[in-house]
This record gives structure tokens, C-alpha cells and sequence, in this order.
């Protein structure tokens, strides 16, 4: 239920981070109402007020990463005309995001198995909008022509897979290093010949 106060508000939101850090760390079979509540610092009937249950609140995680992402790299991407500089600020937020909020990371990548159409409304949503500015870029001619569809979720898998390096695996690289690699792949591919960081935009 959605709150009618800002009181109301501020407990639904207490609620979601609580359930955040103890869904994202323990997974959703472990965690329970009960460690949510606690760590929200609520009585456990209030959790009611709000979520139906742990699969509604779970749900609601996913859809607000996808939310916030959004927003951030719309935000982080919105002074640039050239696509590519585009991409390349674009994963930097991201990166960004996802090292700041790992147990939402963890919990989207867990909605594959819990909520699989959360999780393909996820993707499906973030490659709708990709599509879209790709296929501008292209009309533009500030990109090659192609198939938009197939370079936007090639594009996602490789934000998705150093998301995953970063939080899961714990990579230890910097963000900078990442991106600063990632995109060099992106804007020059792999063939030699091609100076890093420079030109082959062709």
C-alpha cells in the first residue's frame, strides 16, 4: 500500500532499505520478515501496513533499482551529444551506482530465480531505451548503422558482466580502469592496428 503521509512514507522507505541489506546479503530463501523489520527498526506488524509479503517487497527492490539506474545514468548522459562519450559516462554511473548499492546488484541478479517478470521487465525496459538512443545515434550518423536491438544488449551484457566483476566477484579494480577499458572496446573493437584510445570510429 502506498502511504498517505510523509511519516507513512518514510516508514515504507525504512522499510525497502532494511530489506535491501538483509535480502541482498543473506538472499531471499534466508531472510526473513522478522530480520527486515529489525533492521528497519519497526514493529513487524507495520511491515504488513505497507508489503503483503516478502515477494511483494522483493518485487518492489527490483522495479526501484531499475527506477534509480535510469535516473542516474539518464542524469550522468544528459549533457552529451556525441554517443560515444555517452556510453562511455553511462557506465561509469552505473559502475558507480552498483558499487554504492551491492545488495541491490545482488537482489536484481537473484530476481532471475525469484521473480523472473521482474526481472525480464527489468532488462526488457533498460533495452527498450537503449535501443532508442542507439537508433538516434545512428539517424544522427554520431554512430555506424546496425541492428540496435542486438548492440543494445550486447552493450548491457558488458555493463552487466563488470557489474558482476565488481560486486560479486569483488574485482578490485578501479572505476575509472574499468570503464577506461571497457570503452576503448566499445569505440576501437579488438582489431590490431587500431590505436587505443584514439579514432577507429570509421
Amino acid at each position: 500500500m502506498r502511504p498517505k503521509t510523509a511519516r507513512g512514507e518514510a516508514t515504507r522507505r525504512a522499510i525497502l532499505g532494511a530489506a535491501e541489506i538483509v535480502i541482498g546479503r543473506q538472499g531471499y530463501s534466508e531472510a526473513s520478515i522478522g530480520s527486515i523489520t529489525r533492521q528497519a527498526g519497526v514493529a513487524q506488524g507495520t511491515f504488513y501496513i505497507y508489503f503483503a509479503g516478502k515477494d511483494e517487497v522483493f518485487s518492489e527492490l527490483v522495479a526501484e533499482m531499475g527506477r534509480m539506474l535510469r535516473h542516474v545514468i539518464a542524469e550522468a548522459t544528459s549533457g552529451f551529444d556525441d554517443r560515444l562519450e555517452a556510453e562511455r559516462e553511462g557506465l561509469r554511473a552505473f559502475l558507480t551506482f552498483v558499487s554504492a548499492h551491492p545488495e541491490l546488484y545482488r537482489i536484481v541478479q537473484e530476481a532471475q530465480f525469484v521473480d523472473p517478470e521482474a526481472y525480464r521487465a527489468y532488462f526488457r525496459t533498460f533495452a527498450q531505451g537503449y535501443r532508442e538512443g542507439l537508433e538516434k545515434a545512428a539517424r544522427e550518423e554520431t554512430i555506424s548503422a546496425g541492428d540496435a536491438e542486438i548492440r543494445a544488449w550486447a552493450l548491457m551484457g558488458v555493463a552487466r558482466a563488470l557489474g558482476e566483476l565488481q560486486v560479486v566477484f569483488n574485482g578490485g579494480h578501479s572505476i575509472d580502469a574499468l570503464v577506461e577499458t571497457a570503452h576503448d572496446l566499445i569505440e576501437n573493437g579488438l582489431r590490431a592496428g587500431v590505436p587505443s584510445g584514439g579514432g577507429g570510429r570509421g
